[in-house]
């Protein structure tokens, strides 16, 4: 990041800040069951946690839906896992020490996420971060989602900060391009839901950190 004064550190939600994938596995799951299949193991859904309920439903159903019974299967998804939103979510090892020393040094941090409202405004502030964050951008805040630019140009004015003098991080490659296309650092988080056939290396993030402390050589 030479020559770049980072103000602003924004992160993505789900593989990146909090592990939600054992509650997202759990709601899929409920549905398999529901729809008389087999339940998965928790190390087949974890690499696509952070796809979105289309995403996990065809991991669970098949990329074959059609659009009608994709609907009804994503939207009772999305009421499994409303029911037990933060059974078993943590924030990952490192990500509050991360916040605090981010705050020492007084730099803004918050979120741009993909997870609707409907989601992020209860679990957001239930997570036990050590600071809240200063902007909170969900998937339908703007009305589109990453990779689309606007959830992040939002947050960045949201903050009154440039977006060069941001720095984004997440664990898929929209997150690396929606930070990319307006001008933000990016890091990838590879602690994150990276699957086995994803190339990482080809999203072209400014760096890859293994641990949240990590990004601190970074800013």
């Amino acid at each position: 990041m030479e020559g770049i004064m980072i103000k602003a550190v924004l992160f993505d939600l789900d593989g990146t800040l909090a592990d939600t994938a054992r509650d997202l596995g759990a709601a899929l799951n409920r549905l398999l069951v529901e729809e008389g299949l087999s339940p998965l193991p928790y190390e087949t859904i974890r690499p696509v946690a952070s796809h979105g309920a289309r995403g996990v439903v065809r991991l669970g159903f098949g990329a074959e839906l059609g659009a009608e019974r994709m609907e009804a299967l994503r939207v009772r998804f999305m009421d499994l896992y409303d029911a037990n939103l933060a059974e078993a979510t943590t924030l990952f090892d490192g990500v509050n020490e991360l916040i605090s020393e981010l705050e020492a040094r007084g730099l803004v941090w918050g979120i741009i996420t993909n997870k609707s409202m409907r989601f992020t405004d209860r679990l957001v502030p239930w997570l036990p971060f050590a600071t809240p964050p200063a902007v909170t951008v969900s998937g339908d805040t703007v009305g589109v989602a990453k990779p689309d630019p606007k959830p992040m140009l939002y947050a960045a004015e949201r903050i009154g900060i440039a977006p060069e003098h941001c720095i984004y991080v997440g664990d898929a490659e929209r997150d690396i391009q929606a930070g990319r296309v307006v001008g933000m650092k990016t890091a990838l988080a590879a602690w994150g839901y990276i699957a086995d056939g994803d190339k990482p290396e080809a999203w072209g993030a400014d760096c890859q950190i293994t641990h949240p402390l990590e990004l601190l050589a970074h800013l």
